[in-house]
């Protein structure tokens, strides 16, 4: 960096036009809006604030501003000195424009960024939805080079990783699982969402700490000008959204809330069905989702914003029996969920340079509890109890600071360090345990484990040639850990190479390293995570990631991108078969193996950007195998195998119909070759499975029909409001598709979990 800020010149009467780019009708910011000098051919893209800095000659400039899904603008003018240019921009009338991969973020053929997505809150909100919750993670599944795990699951599996190789961020802040009801759902509640953008390589500097993609989320600021309102009624959950202005145009603030309400409505029918002149039953299961955001701005220098989110999902099972004689009681409950909150003060130096404070926290914390007790009345001495409790907790506490520095109208800099405290408590599990007069009271692995992680970055885009873009960067993250230190090198490089208009070449290379690890039990289906940091034991992953790949823009409506790559993984675990830290939660090291792996495959997109008719048709061939040789650590003797989710075929169509202003219509079609699992080829003598080949069958392929319906219904008078009903209509055929099988026999016989649900939804905005 250093040597770059010394071998810079800088030209005679040369100008920075510098600004924000807000929405017009709330004045909230727009992420990664694109400003482009049309004489100049000169551009670059918002930050996470809006904020954008341009150097340009003296002279007269045409700037153009443009945002998906809101009319562009234009400004011409002669430059003369520094100029602070504030622009607003007005949403289309019509969702007329519908943009996954565009100008924004620098994603279309013009830009220099690869390997990225991003969607529209707009488009996400306009999917066939289950249940009537619509889902920024299974919109992202439906997009090229991105695989869900099973059916119905929200798990991400990005280019042959693994779902605890995916750096998720609301805010900024790592979530550490993002689940409601076993996968269904993802946390994220559309109505807090503003911005959602998925890197699968390509990975700028500034990212680091996992192997295979990075989800960028970020919460709506609010409306700085006047009160709007959401309430949302589905069959599973409702839904509120309020935001507005706290003191004029300065403070602002969004709440967001959503919680199901199915325990409520089953809990009448289970007491029912379980009730008995001296029986209890109660049972339910509910997720909730509290959103919160607030930003000030003390001057258009310096803003604060505090953000929170808090979610959690709980069962529980309370069975009762009491008569003169006895008392018996049986209880099990089950809850998972994350705390997040960060403080963001964000400062313009000046129009060069802007910078970004941040210090966070964040927490997972993954519970089980069951208990027994009965007692004798007749016999007051004797009494049984039994009560067993399990836990795993992760916590982080963060401070990082950003710089972006534009010193020169070729380059744009990016540089920053990050720490972070991490807290693991792998595992913790209480027994206690009575008869009569005799107790037990033990506690299991309650050690807390205490490491440091720091990173430095810089990263620079820098524009060659018209024709030639480069954006490079280097990574240096510490690891602390049991008076250790694990150091790492991280490069990154980027080339866009504009072999005609409208038409590129793009490749990239990125090095990147994780600490963590997710050990998931093969014994259970429940979300049993379990985060371990990196020990003399168990080394911390790393990978390698070149691709290269094809984009073409069509008339600015019509976009055609082929993208190949290759990644290799090293260090990546795997519990070893049958093994169970719920049973026996020390000594996780001994339970796992370390191995390698390696994916490769190419990804195809078409998209439709304008129009009445729009969406995408996306397609991945791939392959991903896993190798575990390492002495004392084989898995399928010592041989390369199939990963669980290789899946040579993926193919998504989306489409979105607009008819008239008062109706949207939507399909999603999927097609995918099925996820692997092992299945036993022999029996030995004393009964025990043996395989030939670890992950050798294959499910049946995958396919599934969704459509969905949105009527609009608004007043006359604006501030009556809007009314939308949805209709939505899940596996619309009625196609099983199997989530497992199991032999019976000589016959493999599939298990579906979803048939045909319909759905339908209210939605009032005001």
């Amino acid at each position: 960096v250093l040597f770059l800020l010394l071998s810079f010149q800088l030209y005679s009467k040369q100008y920075v036009v510098s600004g924000y780019v807000r929405d017009n009708s709330s004045n909230e910011s727009l992420i990664s809006a694109t400003v482009f000098d049309t004489i100049s051919t000169k551009g670059i893209i918002t930050n996470a604030y809006g904020y954008y800095p341009i150097i340009l000659q003296e002279g007269d400039v045409n700037l153009r501003f443009s945002y998906s899904g809101y009319q562009t603008q234009y400004c011409k003018f002669d430059l003369k000195k520094d100029t602070l240019l504030n622009v607003s921009l007005s949403p289309v009338t019509e969702l007329s424009e519908v943009v996954v991969v565009g100008d924004r973020k620098g994603l279309g053929a013009e830009g220099n960024q690869m390997s990225a997505i991003s969607i529209p809150k707009q488009v996400i909100q306009n999917l066939p939805s289950l249940a009537g919750e619509v889902d920024v993670i299974k919109s992202i599944q439906l997009l090229p080079g991105v695989q869900s795990g099973s059916e119905g699951s929200t798990g991400l599996y990005v280019r042959g990783g693994g779902p605890d190789e995916n750096l998720i961020l609301l805010d900024g802040v790592p979530l550490y699982n993002v689940n409601h009801l076993g996968g269904l759902f993802s946390v994220f509640n559309a109505d807090a969402i503003k911005d959602v953008t998925l890197y699968k390589g390509n990975f700028p500097a500034r990212f680091g700490s996992r192997l295979s993609s990075v989800l960028d989320v970020r919460q709506n600021d609010g409306n700085a000008k006047t009160y709007h309102g959401t309430v949302s009624v589905g069959l599973l959950a409702t839904r509120l959204n309020f935001e507005g202005p706290i003191y004029k145009e300065k403070t602002t603030f969004n709440i967001s809330a959503r919680r199901t309400y199915f325990d409520l409505l089953m809990q009448p029918i289970i007491m029912s069905l379980g009730a008995g002149d001296n029986a209890l039953n109660t049972a339910g299961y509910y997720f909730y989702d509290l959103n919160a955001r607030f930003s000030h701005k003390f001057s258009e220098s310096d803003r604060l914003t505090v953000s929170f989110y808090s979610g959690d999902d709980a069962a529980y099972f309370n069975y009762r029996y009491k008569d003169k004689s006895e008392l018996e009681k049986n209880n099990f409950g089950l809850r998972w969920g994350n705390i997040v909150t960060s403080v963001n003060w964000s400062h313009v130096y000046n129009s060069k340079l802007f910078s970004e404070l941040m210090v966070s926290y964040t927490r997972y914390r993954f519970r089980v509890n069951t208990g027994y007790e009965y007692k004798n009345k007749e016999d007051s001495s004797y009494t049984e109890s039994f009560g067993m409790k399990f836990s795993s907790n992760v916590d982080d506490v963060t401070a990082q600071y950003n710089l972006d520095y534009n010193p020169h109208p070729n380059h744009y800099l990016k540089f920053g360090v990050n720490y972070i405290f991490h807290i693991f408590k792998p595992s913790v599990m209480t027994y206690k345990y009575q008869m009569e007069a005799i107790p037990l009271d033990t506690t299991i692995g309650a050690k807390q484990l205490y490491t440091h992680e720091t990173a430095l970055y810089a990263e620079d885009t820098w524009d060659i040639h018209k024709r030639v873009k480069l954006n490079y960067g280097l990574r240096g993250s510490f690891y602390f850990t049991d008076k250790k230190v694990y150091p790492s090198v991280e490069p990154r490089v980027g080339l866009r190479l504009l072999l005609m208009k409208d038409f590129s070449f793009k490749a990239s290379y990125s090095f990147m390293s994780q600490y963590i690890h997710l050990l998931s039990s093969s014994n259970l289906t429940l979300p049993t995570d379990l985060w371990v940091p990196v020990t003399s034991k168990i080394p911390a992953m790393k990978s390698h990631q070149v691709a290269g790949g094809l984009f073409y823009d069509l008339l600015n409506q019509v976009h055609f991108s082929v993208e190949a790559y290759y990644k290799l993984m090293n260090n990546i675990i795997e519990y070893k078969e049958g093994s169970s830290y719920m049973l026996s939660p020390e000594g996780w090291e001994e339970k796992v193996v370390v191995g390698k792996g390696w994916s490769y495959g190419v990804e195809f997109l078409i998209q439709r950007n304008i129009g009445k008719i729009s969406g995408w048709i996306a397609y991945t061939w791939s392959k991903s195998q896993r190798l575990f040789d390492r002495e004392g650590m084989v898995l399928n003797y010592g041989k390369p195998f199939y990963a669980k989710y290789d899946r040579r075929h993926d193919l998504s169509i989306v489409l979105i119909y607009k008819p008239t202003k008062k109706i949207d219509l939507s399909a999603t079609f999927i097609y995918a070759t099925g996820n692997r699992g092992s299945l036993s080829t022999q029996v030995a003598p004393d009964g025990t499975p043996l395989y030939e080949e670890r992950n050798n069958y294959s499910l049946p392929d995958y396919h599934r029909l969704d459509l969905g319906i949105n009527f609009h219904f608004a007043r006359k008078k604006q501030r009556e409001g809007e009314h939308i009903l949805n209709i939505s209509c899940y596996n619309v055929y009625n196609h099983k598709n199997p989530y497992m099988v199991y032999v019976d026999g000589n016959d493999l016989i599939g298990v579906s979990l979803f048939p045909i649900i319909p759905s339908i939804s209210y939605t009032f905005k005001f």
